[in-house]
């Protein structure tokens, strides 16, 4: 069935994790799956930091093939929740320094990692399956994420100097997208779903009504 992108990107967005499996060195033709935190870049692509020595990054730099599995946070009944299957090619960037600090709004413990021998990869989709529940499962092709509305790096800037004097004093703005605005409260991350995708000059213009809904 025909599987509507917004859904997708909320899941994503939502997300605070995900499994990463790429293509063992070390046991040839099997999978090797490890937990990783999960930030979107601009345009709602995976964007990872890892370790040199880390045994996923010597996997993907022999193979960039991978796949992100992604389940959709605080439900009981995993049978109940939405699940994303997201596979592309996973490859090292040297990313823009809006996007460095919109990886650390969202992991700010990884500031350290910076100074030491971590390398940023970008996931690239090429197809993903999406679960949504019962009979609301289906593909999405890559191309999908390259219509997609996005807000650019630095519109977002933008918009987040315009949220501070707004923004709950019991919680903290990681990113704001064509989407949603993401955030955290009390330690957690919660998201304000959109009901269409915004632009750029609706979301300077609506801000204050949407940050009051936070």
């Amino acid at each position: 069935m025909k599987i509507a992108i917004a859904p997708v990107i909320h899941l994503l967005h939502e997300a605070p994790h995900a499994i990463l499996s790429t293509h063992s060195t070390q046991m040839p033709g099997f999978p090797y799956g490890t937990a990783i935190p999960l930030v979107l870049d601009e345009s709602h692509q995976p964007i990872f930091l890892i370790s040199a020595l880390a045994e996923h990054t010597k996997n993907l730099l022999t193979d960039a093939r991978a796949s992100l599995a992604i389940v959709e946070p605080g439900k009981v009944n995993i049978q109940d929740a939405a699940r994303l299957t997201l596979i592309g090619r996973a490859e090292p960037f040297t990313p823009a320094p809006e996007l460095v600090q919109r990886y650390l709004r969202y992991q700010p413990d990884a500031e350290q990692y910076l100074q030491l021998d971590f390398m940023f990869f970008q996931l690239k989709p090429e197809r993903a399956r999406f679960i949504g529940g019962v009979g609301k499962m289906g593909w999405l092709e890559g191309q999908e994420w390259d219509n997609t509305a996005r807000i650019s790096l630095p519109e977002e800037v933008v918009l987040l100097n315009q949220a501070t004097s707004e923004t709950p004093k019991s919680g903290q703005i990681m990113g704001i997208d064509a989407f949603g605005i993401d955030y955290a409260t009390n330690d957690a991350k919660n998201r304000l779903r959109f009901d269409l995708p915004q632009t750029f000059d609706s979301l300077q213009a609506r801000l204050s009504e949407l940050m009051a809904r936070l």
